[in-house]
């Protein structure tokens, strides 16, 4: 039926229509939805989306034509991600970066992206079929994962109360032994108390003594002498009186006089034993505090699955040479980029570069010294820099040293640098305090130091020499182990993992070897691949199960999962 040449649209059926607008399907009307909002999952006529857009929490919404959507029923879903971007909320993520493998909304691609080639509109690239999404293999895999972190996060749980109960049970021993001191302190008082009563127990005994005597001098004193008081009935008796008078006169006079000789007024003074108020002033705390870290045996890292990210910047004059990595507390990674002479922050969730550094000459090893700096060595200049890596990157210091270094490690507040045949210890203020060139006989214990590591404990030095191997040296410069295999030819860069292993890479074969704290052969990580650039680096983030690996002359660095 027609009305003035137009389509009455609520006589027509669902079937006629495409799709219906939800607004007038609710008011019992029957309109055709010319336009899809991605938030609302709902279609809309033309008059009906003017009044959708028009609600305020309706005006961030991402409205699309109903060409945009897949057709033929009301419940289409749109061809477009409908996912919102974490970091710009207001946009939707539908941009993806073949380069970096990541996903973004416009934004960010126009922001963390801009040097990069391969990037996508996400329907488009679906719709031509050139990326096939693996989701079910995701999902496989992300199912795997979640029940790993929890079991992961029930060890926590299990550690987190363990730590609870011993926090608990010390507590409680500080206080048993704050009881002990306590009862101990009881009992130098009482001792103390008891020697004072004792002492003026003597001399409250002799004062009575004498009092006792005085007072039997007085008594004999006044009996004489009421004696010659009284009349006396004859010569005789008057005699004797006399007599009995002058003994009790000189019998007291002789014990005030002995008295007065011998007696001493005794002044009693308590001094306290101030060492031990000393000894306590100069103790922090009652006991000390130590910690036994139980380390699980480590295993040979197994790798899971492998990724590659281009880690060139616009600057950057020359092909990439990632000759050292290292992870920071935040979980950037960061680069040395020796070719470049650069060092650069690599974000680990999303691989991009957002920040770099640049050298004033060509560097060699890079180290971590604390949560926001880095060290490396300058060989030319012979100097060892330190970069705050905190926010905006800059030079804080520097040490110079008398030698070409090359080799650099950190381990409790000391720096382990090397040149080609030597590894020394210095204080980070610069001081030298030991060298290590050869052993007990005079023979040199190295030939071509490339790189160094060095345990956390600093009871375990690791010395990657491009001729001898590995070596492992104790904190007093003697050998512990040396491994010169066939596995290990070339033996390029050394790193040390939480779990205490330490991997090597060998130049010759592109390969990654573990070994044990103790320099034993554990077995290979990366697998000799002739095809591919020597391997230059490696660092490994136990905690994010990533290891990173960059090779000679790349511009791409490779992230394994382990």
């Amino acid at each position: 039926m027609t009305t003035g040449g137009k389509i009455n649209t609520d006589i027509l059926s669902d079937e006629i229509l495409d799709v219906l607008c939800s607004m007038c399907k609710n008011r019992g009307k029957k309109s055709e939805g010319e336009k899809f909002c991605v938030d609302c999952h709902d279609y809309f006529c033309i008059n009906c989306v003017t009044v959708h857009s028009q609600v305020p929490l309706c005006v961030d919404h991402k409205v699309l034509d109903k060409s945009q959507v897949k057709s033929g029923t009301s419940k289409g879903l749109p061809k477009a991600p409908t996912e919102r971007c974490g970091r710009h909320s207001h946009k939707h993520i539908d941009m993806f970066c073949q380069n970096h493998d990541n996903v973004g909304c416009s934004t960010c691609m126009a922001i963390d992206h801009r040097s990069c080639k391969d990037i996508f509109y996400i329907p488009e690239l679906i719709q031509n079929k050139s990326y096939q999404v693996a989701s079910r293999e995701i999902q496989t895999k992300l199912k795997a994962l979640a029940k790993i972190i929890a079991v992961q996060t029930n060890k926590f749980q299990q550690e987190k109360q363990n730590l609870q109960k011993r926090k608990a049970e010390l507590l409680d021993d500080i206080r048993k032994f704050r009881q002990e001191i306590n009862d101990q302190l009881d009992k130098l008082e009482k001792s103390s108390k008891d020697e004072i009563a004792n002492k003026f127990k003597l001399l409250e005994d002799k004062i009575e003594e004498g009092l006792k005597q005085l007072q039997e001098h007085k008594e004999n004193v006044t009996s004489a002498n009421d004696k010659l008081a009284s009349p006396n009935p004859n010569e005789a008796e008057l005699f004797v009186h006399v007599k009995i008078g002058q003994n009790a006169e000189n019998v007291a006079n002789k014990f005030i006089e002995d008295t007065k000789m011998n007696r001493t007024v005794s002044e009693i003074d308590f001094h306290s034993d101030r060492n031990l108020i000393e000894q306590l002033k100069q103790n922090k705390t009652i006991g000390m505090l130590t910690e036994k870290t139980t380390k699980t045996a480590d295993k040979l890292l197994q790798i899971t699955g492998e990724q590659s990210y281009c880690v060139k910047v616009m600057s950057d004059e020359q092909k990439c040479n990632i000759c050292n990595a290292c992870y920071m507390e935040d979980d950037t990674i960061i680069l040395a980029d020796y070719n470049n002479s650069k060092l650069k922050r690599l974000d680990s969730h999303d691989y991009i570069i957002p920040d770099c550094y640049n050298l004033p000459e060509e560097h060699w090893q890079t180290c971590k010294t604390n949560e926001t700096q880095v060290a490396v060595t300058l060989p030319s200049k012979q100097e060892v820099h330190f970069i705050s890596v905190n926010r905006q990157m800059k030079t804080t210091n520097m040490i110079k040293t008398d030698f070409t270094c090359f080799g650099l490690a950190y381990a409790i507040n000391h720096l382990y640098i090397s040149d080609n045949t030597s590894v020394y210890i210095y204080t980070m203020s610069g001081k030298k305090l030991k060298q290590f060139s050869t052993d007990q006989s005079g023979r040199e214990l190295f030939s071509n130091i490339i790189s160094l590591a060095v345990s956390k404990d600093a009871t375990r030095i690791y010395v990657a020499d491009g001729y001898k191997g590995l070596i492992v040296l104790d904190n007093n410069g003697q050998i512990v182990t040396t491994f010169n295999g066939k596995q290990l030819e070339g033996a390029n860069y050394c790193h040390l993992t939480e779990a205490g292993s330490v991997l090597v890479s060998g130049l010759h074969y592109n390969n990654v070897l573990q070994f044990t704290s103790d320099g034993e052969l554990m077995g290979e990580v990366i697998k000799a691949d002739s095809k591919k650039q020597g391997i230059n680096s490696v660092c490994c983030n136990q905690q994010m199960s990533k290891m990173c690996i960059g090779r000679r002359d790349e511009d791409n660095i490779e992230v394994y999962n382990i």
